[in-house]
C-alpha cells in the first residue's frame, strides 16, 4: 500500500532521493502511473541513457541495476523530452537514442516476445509496433519496439539478426519487403534485396 497523499518525504538531493522518491510512488505490483503523475517540474538532473543503454549519472555509469530497473519505471516521455517523474518531483535527463535496448526475442506461438536490458517484457503488435528507420550517417536499419507510452527500445543487433532469420516477403506499395508478424499485425523489416 503507497503512502497516504498528504505524506511527502523529507528528500535528499541526488540519486538517493530520487530512488526515495521513486520508492514512494512506486509500491505494490506492475508499474507506477507515471502518467497520471504531474509533480513540480525539479529541473534537470546530469542522468543520461547512452545509447548503448548504460545508464550514467555525472557522467559515472550506475552500477546498481536494481536501482537503473527502478528509474526505468518511473521514466516517461513528453513532447519536450524524457523525465524522471515521482509524485513529487519530475527531472529531465538526456536520452542518446532509445531508453531501453531488447536484448532477446522469442517466438511463443502468435507473439514475438522482447526482452529489455531493464527486465521488461513486451509482444510485439497493435499496441507495440516494431519499425525500423535507416541510419542517416550509415544508411544501416535502426529498429525499434515501442515498450510504453511513447517509451522505446532499440533492438541489439544479435535480436535483429533473430528477427530477419524470421521474416517472410510480403508485396507492398513500396515493393517486396521482409517483415515479421506478431499478435496479428504485420512489421515490415527491410526492402528484399537490402543485403540482409
Amino acid at each position: 500500500m503507497g503512502a497516504p497523499a498528504d505524506h511527502v518525504p523529507d528528500l535528499k538531493t541526488g540519486l538517493d532521493g530520487l530512488a526515495a522518491a521513486a520508492a514512494l510512488g512506486g509500491e505494490g505490483k506492475g508499474l507506477p502511473p507515471v502518467h497520471l503523475w504531474n509533480p513540480p517540474n525539479c529541473g534537470d538532473i546530469d542522468i543520461r541513457i547512452a545509447r548503448d543503454g548504460t545508464w550514467f549519472h555525472e557522467g559515472t555509469p550506475i552500477g546498481r541495476a536494481p536501482l537503473v530497473r527502478l528509474f526505468s519505471t518511473i521514466l516517461r516521455k513528453d513532447p519536450d523530452g524524457y523525465w524522471l517523474v515521482t509524485p513529487v518531483e519530475k527531472m529531465r535527463i538526456k536520452v542518446e537514442d532509445a531508453p531501453f535496448i531488447a536484448i532477446r526475442v522469442d517466438r511463443l506461438g502468435e507473439a514475438l516476445r522482447f526482452v529489455t536490458n531493464v527486465g521488461d517484457e513486451v509482444e510485439a503488435g497493435p499496441e507495440h509496433a516494431l519499425r525500423v528507420e535507416a541510419s542517416p550517417e550509415t544508411g544501416e536499419p535502426r529498429p525499434y519496439l515501442h515498450v510504453r507510452g511513447g517509451l522505446e527500445a532499440r533492438l541489439s543487433r544479435p535480436v535483429f539478426y533473430e528477427l530477419v532469420e524470421l521474416a517472410t516477403v510480403r508485396q507492398t506499395p513500396e515493393g517486396p519487403q521482409y517483415g515479421v508478424t506478431s499478435n496479428g499485425a504485420w512489421f515490415p523489416v527491410a526492402p528484399v534485396g537490402a543485403g540482409l
